[in-house]
């Protein structure tokens, strides 16, 4: 029987709203733009990677989220994943951490250590870290609202320990503005809000050099419901409103830029992602360039996280999510990341177990040692259809990133809770797509097996018990501490905050004197006031 030419394909259309062709070849690349914005790895404008040889040299960093109970507890597992290959740590917070209360406040109550390691003083940070090589294994600080005090505590510890905070390295995410749009562990209004990230990466650039104080999340608001070019362009935005909050202090854009990086996701259609990161790389350089007049190549670099994109996760046939572990590992590889912090199977049910956590960490490993992932930079340049997508990604880019400026700039549409309300619209629609069986969704909507029971799966153990010690040692802190030094470095936190001067020495000096989060953070909610969601219909 003879295949019917005639027959019409169906219309296929990315999540980006871009259609795709059934067919790619060079005419596509020269209507798309051509390829005048590839150029070469390691060169402007680093669509094809930010290093000449990339995993060649070295692989990326792997980097799994991790952190719960109190610090005994997230020691214990940051030493497990190390011995067991990973080179680099992703701290978990709890809730209350994230939202700047103590274990001991009457609304932590409930959530101390569920969801993250609790943290109250330096003294959880000394016990975390202990017997942790800091030149060795750098550490990523998965905090918001708090990061200010967070990162503060970091570098008193490494300084503590002996090293010096101006060779220190490490990333903070400190992303204040993606909070109001998706997770929500905000404290204070835009503004001061703003005006911290401000703080952190001025005061890094002049006495941390190497550290890495904010790193933008697209994840979460791709999580939230945006598209992979809306998590790249809001992303973008929400960078520049950091930068242009930092040359309003006089500080260079060479002095600072170079240590701004990226938290993206990677669940979903393979040639979308990897299509969309090239074209990112290749739009942040031109904006470094173009718009804020960047010199040094490292100003221009779009260094990033690659997260396994827990959203894309499922309840159902649970061991399905290792397969597309896999998948997204090898979509951020094929993406350039610099750094992988893959989900794990178990994930979508609870904090991930030892024996998940292995799985991830072999995964990536896999890839490394027996996949060939490592073998060339760009493996994918050059192909028609991934350069074709590459440019119309890039033109999507752009346009949500023109639309934004044109109403307004992203700090206004986010104080007005208008992306907020347009992603929630996006994904509301995605959930009634995937209800519907209009999007599939193996395990959920097709492929199902009728009577099949529940998977089985570890759930994490929380302990109120283990709350308790943690409100009795932040307790003890504050029995042992020097009473006058807390009190006068909480006031100079409250005149600083007053007065404009950058908050950083003033919360430095507090969490050397052993004050806790929740109180650094209270003094700053007398001055700043607290942040109150807009509603809108």
């Amino acid at each position: 029987m003879s295949r019917d030419d005639k027959t019409e394909p169906k219309t296929v259309i990315n999540e980006s709203g871009i259609e795709i062709a059934p067919l790619y070849g060079a005419d596509e690349v020269e209507a798309s733009g051509g390829f005048g914005f590839v150029g070469r790895p390691g060169e402007y404008p680093f669509t094809r990677g930010i290093h000449p040889l990339m995993y060649r040299k070295q692989p990326w960093t792997m980097r799994q989220y991790t952190g719960f109970g109190n610090a005994e507890q997230t020691n214990e597992r940051f030493r497990y994943l190390i011995a067991n290959g990973q080179t680099g740590l992703n701290v978990a917070f709890d809730l209350p951490t994230q939202c700047g209360l103590d274990s001991g406040d009457p609304l932590a109550e409930g959530e101390v250590g569920r969801v993250g390691m609790a943290v109250d003083t330096l003294r959880d940070f000394e016990i975390a870290f202990e017997g942790i090589d800091l030149d060795r294994i750098t550490v990523s600080l998965t905090i918001n609202g708090s990061a200010a005090i967070l990162i503060a505590m970091y570098l008193a510890m490494a300084e503590k320990r002996g090293y010096d905070i101006a060779r220190l390295r490490g990333t903070a995410q400190n992303d204040i503005l993606k909070e109001f749009i998706g997770r929500g562990t905000w404290i204070f209004p835009v503004e001061p809000s703003i005006r911290l990230v401000g703080d952190t990466i001025e005061y890094c650039a002049r006495h941390a050099p190497k550290y890495s104080p904010v790193s933008v999340c697209g994840y979460h608001i791709r999580e939230s419901g945006a598209t992979p070019a809306q998590e790249m362009a809001y992303a973008f935005c929400i960078a520049k409103a950091y930068a242009d909050e930092v040359l309003r202090r006089g500080l260079p854009i060479d002095e600072f830029a170079g240590r701004l990086s990226y938290n993206f996701n990677i669940f979903g259609n393979i040639f979308e992602q990897v299509a969309k990161f090239r074209a990112g790389r290749g739009l942040w350089a031109k904006i470094m360039k173009e718009q804020y007049g960047a010199q040094k190549p490292g100003s221009m670099w779009l260094r990033m996280i690659a997260g396994g994109g827990g959203g894309g996760l499922t309840f159902e046939q649970p061991e399905v999510n290792i397969v597309r572990g896999a998948y997204y590992a090898l979509i951020a590889a094929l993406s350039g990341a610099q750094t992988m912090a893959l989900c794990c199977y178990d994930e979508a049910y609870t904090i991930p177990s030892e024996y998940a956590q292995r799985i991830s960490l072999r995964t990536m490993q896999l890839m490394i040692e027996e996949m060939g992932l490592t073998d060339t930079v760009d493996p994918l340049g050059g192909s028609w259809y991934v350069e074709t997508l590459t440019n119309r990604m890039r033109q999507a880019m752009e346009e949500i990133m023109a639309e934004v400026d044109a109403q307004g700039g992203i700090v206004r549409l986010i104080s007005e809770g208008i992306i907020q309300a347009k992603v929630s619209a996006q994904a509301y629609r995605r959930q009634r797509d995937i209800e519907s069986g209009k999007f599939r969704k193996v395990g959920v909507n097709c492929y199902r097996i009728e009577g099949e029971e529940e998977r089985k799966v570890e759930m994490h153990p929380y302990h109120e018990e283990d709350a308790q010690r943690q409100v009795e040692r932040l307790n003890g802190i504050r029995a042992q501490r020097d009473a006058r030094r807390a009190r006068e470095a909480l006031e100079r936190v409250r005149a600083d905050a007053r007065s404009g001067a950058n908050l950083m020495p003033a919360i430095l000096e507090a969490v050397q004197g052993y004050c806790s989060v929740g109180e650094i953070a209270s003094e700053l909610v007398g001055v700043f006031g607290r942040y109150h969601e807009p509603i809108r219909f």
